[in-house]
């Protein structure tokens, strides 16, 4: 599929350089005599052929109707959207303050923390004392449990009105839904799932790791020109912020127009889940099984190993798509990603699609059979053997110790 042909060549100026081939990812540039020439076949418009330039002979034709709504020039300041449940900060934007301090730091700019809800005031004082320089909220009692419409609609204007540069969010229920329509509004960029977050220290954009092809590869994505630069992070990838209450802030309360609260849906009640079993993303330790178990039967194994620890469950992909555990009880890519104190993963080989998902444990211990598996790379611990005799003998001692 050919690109439009808003990039040319300006013959002119062009002196044959061959500066901008060398730039150039796609290899859409091409020598013909002592001039240029662009493969359009291949050309996707990046722009890198431009900057290298030093004739100025290549002119690119901005389009229409993709101005992001925040000037590069303009932009400036870390933010994070912080949830509220019941009018309660979450644990996810402690996390964000976290790193939203360490890239605010390296930026020496502000770090600031938006918070919608219905009551919510007495909130912004624990997020100041977390790490926030200002914390920006908007009440409104529509806004009390999250909607589309009138969050996408309040946030978008609040950004528009004070352009920060970064953008962090939880990559949750509600961040998941909320952040690309802030993006398709404001006509920037979206790295969905990081699980790291650095500032180059030349250009200053904002680096933004995640897996990609399936978690097979680490892609790291810069959004060199639109603004604000915006990430959304799974819950746990990160540490709390540690809480500081002689920490001093602004707290910024905001009005907004009627029109932005309207909304075609009706909030009709909220069902809260009652977990039977530990939540994975809350446990302090977590015993996690793989393939190697075996069987479904052997589950009983980890599980007993679990409650002798007064842990909870864990399961690589493998054996929740064999149908052995529920799916709550993943961690990894396309589960849940926890951060326990001890993570003990038995029969677990550690592809990368589970190791995004708990690599940020405190200790990791590690038992298998295998001494080339891959996680031991990452465990704080190993243990090469046969875990239907390490586990018994385990629960043995630790069963024993506690008499």
């Amino acid at each position: 599929m050919k690109v439009l042909k808003s990039i040319r060549i300006l013959e002119d100026k062009c002196v044959g350089c061959r500066a901008c081939l060398d730039a150039c990812p796609y290899n859409a540039l091409y020598m013909q005599g002592k001039k240029v020439k662009i493969d359009y076949d291949k050309c996707t418009l990046c722009g890198a052929c431009i900057s290298k330039c030093k004739f100025e002979a290549i002119e690119m034709q901005k389009q229409a109707g993709f101005e992001s709504a925040v000037s590069l020039k303009e932009a400036m300041g870390v933010w994070i959207l912080a949830e509220q449940k019941n009018n309660k900060v979450q644990s996810v934007s402690y996390e964000l303050l976290n790193k939203g301090r360490e890239l605010a730091d390296e930026l020496k700019v502000d770090l600031t923390a938006v918070l919608l809800g219905s009551s919510v005031k007495q909130e912004a004082q624990c997020l100041i004392h977390r790490g926030a320089d200002k914390v920006i909220i908007v009440e409104n009692t529509i806004l009390n449990h999250y909607q589309s419409g009138p969050y996408s609609a309040v946030i978008t204007e609040i950004i528009k009105k004070y352009k920060p540069e970064i953008i962090l969010a939880g990559a949750t229920t509600i961040g998941r839904s909320l952040v690309p329509r802030l993006a398709i509004k404001l006509n920037t960029g979206l790295t969905a799932d990081c699980t790291a977050l650095e500032i180059d220290k030349k250009s200053k954009l904002l680096l933004q790791t995640r897996p990609a092809f399936g978690g097979n590869i680490m892609a790291t994505i810069m959004c060199q020109k639109h603004r604000p630069q915006m990430a959304t992070v799974r819950h746990k990838v990160f540490a709390e912020a540690k809480e500081d209450e002689n920490r001093k802030g602004e707290i910024i309360e905001e009005k907004v127009s009627s029109e932005l609260l309207n909304t075609d849906i009706i909030l009709k009640d909220i069902i809260e889940e009652i977990e039977e079993t530990v939540n994975i993303t809350e446990a302090d330790i977590i015993v996690a099984a793989g393939r190697g178990i075996g069987s479904r039967e052997n589950i009983t194994l980890i599980e007993e190993l679990a409650k002798a620890l007064n842990g909870a469950v864990g399961a690589s992909r493998s054996i929740v798509d064999a149908g052995w555990v529920p799916y709550s009880h993943q961690v990894g890519q396309t589960g849940r990603t926890v951060c326990p104190k001890l993570y003990i993963a038995c029969g677990i080989s550690g592809q990368i699609q589970h190791l995004v998902g708990m690599q940020s444990s405190d200790v990791i211990i590690a038992i298998n059979k295998n001494p080339d598996a891959p996680i031991f790379k990452v465990a704080n611990y190993g243990v090469v053997g046969d875990l239907f005799k390490i586990i018994p003998a385990l629960i043995k001692s630790i069963q024993s110790s506690s008499e």
